[in-house]
């Protein structure tokens, strides 16, 4: 018995080992006049404007998109119009929380709040909605910047959860407002 655990023990190590050291990297990016750092993806490079309209056709799409080359994984930025300060991003939450409810009735909810990141209040939302031929997981994350709301997204097929879920959350931990 204590063989078979020093082999099951040894054979989860060296599997872990070999997991991390396969590792997604992460690049510093300065964003938005150099006022914003945000870790993106090594490789990740802007989605190109005809992209960027298939993917989100509606007018209000993201300032700026990276993504993978294949499209299916992306960090966006949206900065928008609307007022904001830290005093507001609870209700914020609350408010985008409520509406994603209405638009995507069956979305599966993971997890919402507020945090502190990098000494800033940040809201968040993790759900995973329904697309034409999959499911995509998506996290929000959004704070006040120069005086209205930024609002960033990372997302992901389903077939790319497993992996990229705790790298979407490395992504929003290194959001830093300059």
């Amino acid at each position: 018995m204590k063989n078979f655990l020093t082999v099951l023990l040894t054979t989860f190590f060296f599997s872990a080992l070999a997991a991390f050291s396969q590792g997604i990297s992460l690049d510093d990016r300065l964003l938005l006049d150099d006022r914003i750092s945000l870790k993106v993806p090594s490789g990740f490079e802007p989605m190109k404007e005809e992209m960027l309209r298939l993917k989100y056709p509606l007018e209000n799409r993201p300032t700026l998109v990276f993504t993978n080359q294949a499209g299916s994984i992306n960090v966006a930025l949206n900065h928008t119009q609307h007022k904001a300060d830290q005093e507001m991003i609870t209700a914020y939450k609350d408010n985008l929380v409520q509406t994603f409810k209405n638009v995507y009735p069956s979305a599966k909810w993971e997890d919402s709040g507020v945090k502190e990141i990098n000494g800033r209040k940040v809201g968040y939302m993790e759900l995973v909605t329904p697309a034409i031929d999959t499911e995509i997981y998506n996290l929000l994350f959004f704070t006040d910047f120069d005086g209205t709301l930024l609002l960033c997204t990372f997302n992901c097929t389903k077939k790319d959860m497993k992996e990229w879920i705790p790298v979407g959350k490395e992504i929003m931990n290194s959001l830093i407002i300059k």
